[in-house]
């Protein structure tokens, strides 16, 4: 029985210390889904109190209700269907991760699409994964 208790409580630890990368991958999708769907409520669930959002014409939105609020208006305004392929997943520790990729936001009506680059940051507190930070960023032209 000591044994399997061991056991069973070094697995829990290898579990926490080797986080899985595709529950961050599912958390920039359900981020995707809530903007896609211009669903605030769904948005303000996966952020932090304190989340911030640096996007790519310098607005630097501070606390999750800016965040909220920044998002919808600007789903709103800039219409188009935005996706994020996530590249890597990054674990800082087991409860900090960094996920980069490639934010592209489609453009409607003759609006060009735009390709940008994009790190989400997240926290995991009591056992729940949320955003802490975005970072998105518009590639500068190759220097020769």
């Amino acid at each position: 029985m000591k044994l399997l208790f061991a056991l069973s409580l070094a697995v829990g630890m290898f579990a926490q210390a080797n986080p899985d990368e595709s529950v961050v991958r599912e958390i920039v999708q359900k981020y995707v889904d809530a903007r896609e769907a211009r669903d605030p409520k769904a948005v303000e669930g996966l952020f932090t109190e304190d989340a911030d959002q640096l996007v790519s014409d310098g607005v630097w939105r501070k606390g999750r209700e800016a965040l909220v609020k920044g998002t919808m208006a600007s789903s709103q305004s800039s219409g188009g269907k935005r996706t994020i392929t996530v590249q890597s997943v990054r674990f800082l520790s087991a409860d900090v991760a960094i996920a980069d990729g490639r934010y592209t936001l489609a453009g409607t009506n003759g609006a060009p699409t735009r390709e940008m680059w994009t790190s989400i940051f997240m926290v995991r507190k009591s056992g729940i994964w949320q955003i802490a930070g975005i970072r998105n960023m518009l590639p500068a032209a190759q220097a020769k």
